[in-house]
C-alpha cells in the first residue's frame, strides 16, 4: 500500500511537498510543473491521504459483496460545449439517474472527460469511495487506469475500452439504415456530415454511409462528405461554403440530431428549402428533433434505455457477475418526419 514517501520519491520532491499539493496550500511558491508530477504520482500509486485520525489510510473501495447497502456511483460525460448542453449525453445519464435512484442509491459525482484532464479535479473526485462508474467515451489510458485503480466496476457507452462492460449501438447499420430510407424516399444525390475531418474514414458511421452509397448503386462524391468538427458553427461554415461552391447534394444524412437541427437552420437562412431542395436526416431522436423546422426525421437511438442498462449491469456486477466483459448492442429504428 502507498505511503506519502512512495509519492515523494516518486514525484522526486520532498514529503512536505507532497502535503502541501495534496492540503492546496498556496503559502509556498510551487511550480505547477512540480504540482503535475506530484498528482501525476498520486494517480500512478493510487494514493489515499489519512483520515482525520492520523493514523489509518483509506485504500481504494472494493465493496465484497452485495451486503453493502449504500452504493453510491459516478458518471462521467463525453461533452463537446458545455457540461449540460449535449441532450443525447443527459439523456442517457437521466436514464442512469432513474436506475440508480430506482433501486435507493445514490450517484455522488458527475464529471466530463475534460475535467478530469486535471490531476487535481481527478484525484479529488475519488476521494471518497464509489461502487462503479459509467464513462460515455474513450479515455485516455492514463485516466482510464487510475479509474480502474479506484472502482471495481466500470461501464463503458459506446466506447473502445475492451476491458470493461459496453452499452452500444451499431454506428455501421446506423449509417446504413439513414441512406437506404433517403434513397428510398427517391434520393439519389445523398452526403454526409460527420466528424473530423482527419479521422472521417475510420468512421463506422461513415463507413455505413459509404457501403450504402455502393450498394444502393448510388453516386459518392467527395464533396458531399463534410466534417462538423461536432461544433455547430464550423457546421454551418461548411454548409454555406458548399451552397456558395453550387456543391449541395439532394439530401443529407448527418451523424447527429444536434448537428443536423443547425443545418436545417442554416439551410433556412441559406433560402434552401427543406425537403424539396435539399433534404435532411439526423441521428439520435433527441426531444428537441421533433419540434425543429421542419420536423426532422431521424435514425431513434435507445438513448434513455442506454443509461438504464448500464446502471443494470453495474448492479449486477455488485451482485456477483463475474462473467467475462460483454458488449450490449441495442437496436435503433427510423423516425420519418418532414425533413425527408
Amino acid at each position: 500500500m502507498s505511503t506519502i514517501r512512495d509519492v515523494a520519491a516518486l514525484a522526486n520532491v520532498s514529503t512536505a511537498t507532497v502535503s502541501r499539493v495534496l492540503n492546496h496550500d498556496t503559502k509556498y511558491k510551487m511550480t505547477d510543473e512540480t504540482r503535475e508530477r506530484v498528482w501525476k504520482a498520486v494517480a500512478e500509486l493510487g494514493y489515499k491521504a489519512p483520515t482525520s485520525s492520523g493514523d489509518q489510510m483509506r485504500y481504494v473501495y472494493k465493496p465484497d459483496s452485495a451486503a453493502q447497502k449504500n452504493h453510491k456511483f459516478g458518471c462521467i460525460l463525453n461533452v463537446q460545449g458545455g457540461k449540460y448542453n449535449d441532450p443525447y449525453y443527459l439523456s442517457i445519464l437521466s436514464g442512469f439517474e432513474d436506475a440508480v435512484m430506482k433501486k435507493g442509491y445514490e450517484i455522488s459525482f458527475i464529471r466530463t472527460n475534460k475535467e478530469l484532464e486535471d490531476p487535481n479535479i481527478l484525484y479529488n473526485t475519488f476521494q471518497n469511495p464509489v461502487s462503479g462508474v459509467i464513462i460515455m467515451n474513450t479515455l485516455e489510458q492514463e485516466t482510464f487506469d487510475y479509474l480502474r485503480k479506484q472502482t471495481p466496476y466500470i461501464v463503458g457507452i459506446d466506447t473502445d475500452h475492451r476491458e470493461i462492460d459496453n452499452v452500444a449501438y451499431d454506428h455501421y447499420a446506423v449509417a446504413f439504415m439513414g441512406i437506404k430510407h433517403l434513397m428510398e424516399q427517391g434520393y439519389k444525390r445523398i452526403g454526409y456530415i460527420g466528424g473530423f475531418k482527419e479521422n472521417m474514414r475510420t468512421s463506422r458511421r461513415y463507413n455505413g454511409y459509404y457501403s450504402a452509397l455502393h450498394c444502393f448503386n448510388l453516386e459518392y462524391n467527395p464533396n458531399w462528405v463534410l466534417a462538423s468538427n461536432w461544433d455547430e458553427e464550423y457546421c454551418d461554415q461548411m454548409i454555406r461554403e458548399a451552397y456558395r461552391k453550387k456543391l449541395l447534394p439532394d439530401a443529407f444524412f448527418v451523424a447527429s440530431d444536434l448537428m443536423a437541427i443547425g443545418v436545417l437552420r442554416t439551410l433556412f437562412d441559406l433560402g434552401v428549402q427543406v425537403p424539396s431542395q435539399v433534404a435532411v436526416m439526423g441521428m439520435s431522436n433527441i426531444e428537441i428533433s421533433r419540434y425543429s423546422n421542419p420536423p426532422l426525421s431521424t435514425i431513434s437511438l435507445p438513448i434513455h434505455d442506454m443509461g438504464r442498462v448500464a446502471a443494470g449491469i453495474l448492479f449486477n456486477r455488485i451482485e456477483g457477475d463475474d462473467t467475462p466483459p460483454k458488449t450490449i448492442t441495442l437496436s435503433a429504428e427510423v423516425l420519418k418526419r418532414s425533413s425527408t
